[in-house]
């Protein structure tokens, strides 16, 4: 009769060592995922604080108008306030409250209620800009007698490349490098002549 040898049963070794990789690498790339998504989140947070901001300044100026309905006409120029703009860092030496509004206004553009390390102002927006112009004259002409219209725009440096702002809003146009960089957002404003009926 012949005999067999016995049937030995050979078992794998390192399966399990290889699943072990194969989940680090899974692992891996899922926590590459996430420190990217958290990169955006970090960006878009930006990115919204700087339009809140925007909003702030835009609501600002236009409160300051609105207070001095009188002089409302003397607040359009052709000066593009804040970032590069030459006004003085104190503005109580500004008489006029036209004046006193515009170079606090600018001021804020410039970020000037905040700073890092006593020298660079971060209180607001990326060279921050804002432009107020009129689009109607007010008129107390007999029989015509139009109210005032301003239009307030407030223009930053976005962190990433989106479309550009409308044709028709000029404001900080070129200061940017790529258009596709600067955020604008305006609003305009009617002042109503108290001697129309």
């Amino acid at each position: 009769m012949l005999n067999h040898p016995p049937f030995r049963h050979h078992t794998q070794h390192g399966v399990s060592l290889l699943e072990v990789l194969i989940t680090i690498v899974i692992l891996a790339f899922g926590l590459l995922g996430l420190a990217g998504l958290q990169a955006k989140i970090q960006l878009v947070e930006v990115e919204s604080f700087q339009r809140a901001q925007a909003i702030l300044l835009l609501n600002d100026m236009s409160e300051r108008i609105s207070a001095n309905r009188a002089n409302a006409a003397t607040y359009a120029s052709t000066t593009t306030w804040g970032t590069g703009n030459s006004q003085p860092t104190d503005c109580t030496s500004q008489a006029v409250v036209k004046d006193r509004d515009t170079c606090e206004w600018s001021n804020a553009l410039r970020g000037a209620s905040e700073q890092q390390s006593g020298v660079s102002t971060v209180g607001a927006m990326k060279d921050g800009r804002g432009c107020i112009t009129e689009v109607q004259a007010p008129n107390l002409a007999t029989g015509v007698c139009t109210h005032g219209i301003y239009q307030i725009t407030v223009v930053w440096q976005g962190l990433h490349q989106t479309a550009a702002p409308a044709s028709a809003v000029t404001c900080g146009q070129g200061s940017y490098g790529t258009e596709s960089y600067r955020r604008a957002i305006s609003a305009r404003i009617a002042i109503g002549l108290p001697t129309c009926i």
